[in-house]
């Protein structure tokens, strides 16, 4: 048995009356989904026999489950296709192991495709990266940014793996600081808004803020002003569609660049709103995982230029 292909637990006296259904749940961390899934694919195994999961464990019986996908044909293919795209960018990889990758998304590309014959999205970039490397793996992004927002972006590379760090988001226990650039001088030196988040009636893409809405908290701290701008530093407690863009806006300083929210158009930043910082506790190994993002050089230099500050 392939230890990268699984994860194993040796049961202690202490879990005697536990059943292998429970020591997978609570020792091995797998939510129910997932045990569904492994079940249908054979993906758990008892002393390397695939186990009746009602059945309490012994001291010494090896619980396992497979943290790595089966390979999929079709991805696999997809990736050999997009070897041949010349102009497929490499991707900027900010941290990866056995479980994980971090990249730093460029302002512009999607994290994933939405309709047919998009092809260069950040989900294809990686598959035919890991697919040149000769270890082809469908990615799994843990969250989001918009298309114009640019960044770090946790990826799994499984459907385990996934599950895990889905949790740690789940309970705000992944920390993403955002800067951005925001229309107008912002007042307080720091605050938060706590405003819920819904669909927009009249457009099939834009939010607002609404009673209604889902609960959304964004905190912020300005690092710079000048005349008609302010510089802030963000960070989210929750995790809502464009919710650091609909926040702003309701506060009445729409980003840079953000048109959609009524923010100024910029040729020289975009859409000013970057992912700088992303930092959590591996799930896996427990080791503290932190990494920055380096700013895009149109928004770096437009900062360093109004703000008289390098980030």
């Amino acid at each position: 048995m392939s230890q990268s292909r699984w994860r194993e637990y040796v049961a202690t006296e202490a879990d005697t009356e536990l059943t292998v259904e429970q020591v997978i749940r609570e020792k091995l961390m797998v939510s129910g989904r997932m045990l569904q899934r492994l079940t249908r694919s054979k993906g758990i195994q008892l002393n390397r026999k695939t186990p009746f999961l009602g059945r309490k464990v012994k001291v010494g019986d090896r619980i396992s489950v497979r943290v790595v996908d089966k390979p999929d044909p079709a991805a696999s293919a997809g990736a050999q296709m997009l070897l041949m795209n010349p102009d497929l960018p490499a991707p900027d990889v900010l941290y990866e192991d056995n479980e994980y990758i971090i990249i730093n998304k460029p302002a512009g590309m999607m994290v994933h495709p939405v309709g047919e014959g998009q092809n260069e999205t950040l989900v294809h970039v990686l598959t035919a990266y890991w697919a040149a490397k000769g270890a082809p793996a469908v990615p799994h992004p843990v969250h989001r940014l918009d298309k114009e927002t640019s960044g770090t972006v946790l990826i799994a590379k499984s459907s385990y793996a996934h599950q895990l760090a889905d949790r740690l988001l789940r309970d705000n226990k992944i920390s993403r600081e955002y800067v951005a650039v925001l229309s107008g001088v912002v007042a307080s030196d720091e605050g938060a808004v706590n405003a819920p988040i819904a669909r927009d009636p009249l457009h099939k893409v834009r939010r607002r803020v609404h009673a209604k809405g889902e609960n959304a908290v964004t905190h912020y701290k300005v690092l710079a002003r000048s005349e008609s701008m302010t510089l802030v530093e963000a960070w989210l407690e929750t995790g809502r569609t464009h919710q650091i863009r609909v926040h702003f806006a309701h506060l009445g300083h729409p980003l840079l660049g953000d048109t959609l929210y009524g923010g100024e158009r910029s040729k020289a930043t975009g859409q000013a709103l970057h992912a700088h910082r992303l930092s959590f506790v591996h799930p896996v190994t427990s080791a503290p995982i932190a990494v920055e993002a380096k700013l895009p050089a149109g928004l770096a230099t437009f900062i360093e230029q109004e703000f008289k500050q390098n980030i």
